[in-house]
């Protein structure tokens, strides 16, 4: 009898024990995470990556990276140090973070901050003015067909931005090559280099450099360069557009018409939306060249697009090209339609 009863309370103690090892390992495990409480009562243990945008990324063990829109966060606490910056760049560092009644708030120092001031938590280098970010595109459309006719058709788009804190560099590239029956039915390329420098924010300076080239619609080469004004009209992830206006010298060289010189007006414009979700952007590009010497004679080049993300960094979009020449040759289509879908990678 005596034996079953220490066997009892053994086996009690065991249990016991067990009990208390495994909410240590439970308290191990949340100890040293940062933790995000969410005004649904739910809670987000991992590690907090940024915030920007109104949103804040936790990097957790279950579900991979989540974002989080700041307006349904309740509080957010860190382990970490890091690094703050503000809207009017400011910069502030601590050993931990804490976001409470939409404060920002620093745990060593008890500073507390308007979280609409808030702009990025961990910045990247580049945006604490430290180099350049450098993202881009390569994407290509290709056709192949064999049978009654023998098509080959071959699209390519390259894109490459360097961006600082004070200035910004823009290289883009694409262009057709087409053929069909052993016979080219088109072979056209355009490539603009831009560079950008910031003056008080929304507002930035220019220089625009332009060069294309069209067989058959018989341009030998147009080339453009001159400056001009921009501004970011708006910068948020739903609707961002900007705008530019400048001046421009003009040289048009032509396989059978004459060649042309003249001073012009020109624009572009740029709007991106991620109004669709999961990554995907609606876009639109358009550069429109006004000749000043012929008013009737008016360029406009329109991308209207939609992208969508595959796997790891590839992307695939749809796009609609609109190239209007009211000033072309003789025997030659003022607009210039075409439909492409491409497959590209995007860093």
């Amino acid at each position: 009898m005596l034996l079953h009863k220490l066997s009892g309370k053994l086996s009690l103690f065991c249990l016991l024990a067990l009990l208390a090892a495994l909410s240590a390992q439970a308290e191990d495990a949340v100890d040293g995470k940062d933790e995000i409480l969410l005004k649904n009562g739910s809670r987000l243990i991992g590690e907090v990556v940024d915030s920007r945008d109104g949103k804040v990324k936790i990097k957790t063990d279950f579900a991979g990276t989540l974002s989080v829109k700041l307006d349904q966060v309740v509080s957010v606490n860190t382990e970490a140090p890091v690094v703050v910056l503000m809207e009017d760049k400011t910069v502030v560092k601590g050993d931990s973070l804490e976001i409470k009644d939409e404060e920002l708030v620093l745990a060593e120092t008890g500073q507390s901050y308007p979280l609409e001031q808030l702009s990025v938590v961990n910045p990247q280098p580049w945006e604490l003015g430290q180099g350049y970010r450098w993202t881009g595109l390569l994407g290509a459309a290709l056709v192949r067909q064999r049978g009654n006719t023998d098509t080959d058709e071959l699209d390519y788009k390259v894109d490459s931005l360097w961006r600082s804190t004070r200035d910004r560099y823009t290289f883009g590239a694409n262009g057709e090559t087409d053929e069909s029956d052993g016979v080219k039915t088109a072979d056209n390329w355009q490539v603009t280099g831009k560079y950008d420098y910031f003056l008080t924010d929304p507002n930035y300076v220019g220089l625009l450099a332009f060069v294309e080239k069209d067989k058959f619609r018989d341009l030998d080469l147009r080339y453009l360069i001159g400056p001009y004004l921009g501004r970011q009209f708006f910068n948020e992830p739903i609707f961002s557009l900007k705008g530019e206006l400048g001046f421009s010298y003009v040289t048009e060289e032509y396989n059978v018409a004459d060649d042309d010189e003249y001073g012009a007006s020109n624009w572009t414009l740029h709007a991106s939306s991620d109004y669709l979700g999961k990554d995907s952007s609606l876009y639109f590009d358009q550069l429109g060249v006004w000749n000043l010497e012929d008013t009737s004679d008016v360029i406009v080049n329109s991308t209207f697009g939609l992208s969508f993300p595959l796997v790891w960094r590839l992307e695939a979009a749809a796009e609609l090209l609109l190239e209007y020449d009211s000033g072309a040759v003789d025997d030659v289509d003022d607009l210039d339609q075409t439909y492409r879908f491409r497959v590209g990678y995007k860093w």
